[in-house]
């Protein structure tokens, strides 16, 4: 079973976001791997584990920090890592899923996982244009796969708690909400050990496309007010919330 997982690294959003240009200050901020790509390839493992084959992740390096996301791919058991040398922060989704779709399409994969969104820009366009350009069916939302000769059984999760499940032929791209398991852990001291001597082959980008869209400016929220924080007794912070609803004439 040859299978390919597409992951994204992403700014740290624990952190604060500064802005520089009409974009985030790349240099200020931690990279790191995109939480439902960690679900990806946590699912992707547990069906290699489940009935053999490899597991290739592939990433686009926009700012030269994918390696770190690779390495930790490659600790939580995939086999292979490419990173496609994109360099350019303003890629959209659109730029980067042709890219990877003309990577992934040189490796051949029986299943394809993408993380059914990102968390720094939520728009889960990545998984199905993938799916588009590589002329492959795709289900988004998926909580569980389950692969058994040329079949993917996959249950998808639905607004309201509700749910389907489906089967579909391979090959086709799996949008990932969440693994069948959480994800493994990875001790640093094995991310450090995969670094020494892992490969990570390097493939340029190819293809050229554009979603129309462009940034014309990025900014820090308006602060429009404040909060006030009431101390005191339960008595004494009931009055001062009267009182401050009767001054804005709202009681």
């Amino acid at each position: 079973m040859n299978i390919v997982v597409a992951i994204k690294h992403i700014p740290s959003i624990a952190d604060d976001l500064p802005v520089k240009g009409n974009n985030v200050d790349f240099d200020s901020v931690d990279f790191v791997l995109n939480e439902f790509d960690e679900q990806s390839i946590e699912q992707a493992v547990l069906v290699k584990e489940a009935v053999g084959g490899t597991v290739t992740v592939v990433g686009v390096d926009v700012i030269g920090e994918l390696d770190n996301v690779l390495h930790l791919a490659l600790a939580k058991g995939a086999d292979k890592a490419v990173k496609i040398t994109g360099d350019d922060p303003a890629a959209d989704s659109h730029q980067q899923a042709k890219w990877l779709a003309e990577a992934i399409k040189g490796l051949s994969p029986n299943i394809v996982f993408a993380g059914v969104q990102a968390s720094n820009d939520l728009d889960g366009q990545i998984g199905p244009m993938i799916a588009a350009y590589l002329d492959m069916p795709y289900i988004g939302g998926v909580s569980s796969v389950e692969v058994s000769d040329h079949t993917a059984t996959v249950n998808k999760e639905f607004a309201g708690g509700f749910g389907a499940k489906y089967s579909v032929s391979l090959p086709m791209v799996v949008g990932v909400q969440a693994a069948s398991k959480p994800p493994r852990y990875a001790p640093i001291s094995k991310v450090r050990q995969v670094a020494q001597m892992a490969t990570i082959e390097k493939v340029a980008p190819s293809g050229g496309v554009s979603s129309g869209l462009s940034f014309k400016k990025m900014a820090p929220p308006v602060v429009t007010g404040h909060a006030e924080m009431i101390g005191g007794s339960s008595k004494e912070v009931a009055a001062k919330i009267v009182e401050l609803l009767k001054s804005k004439g709202l009681a």
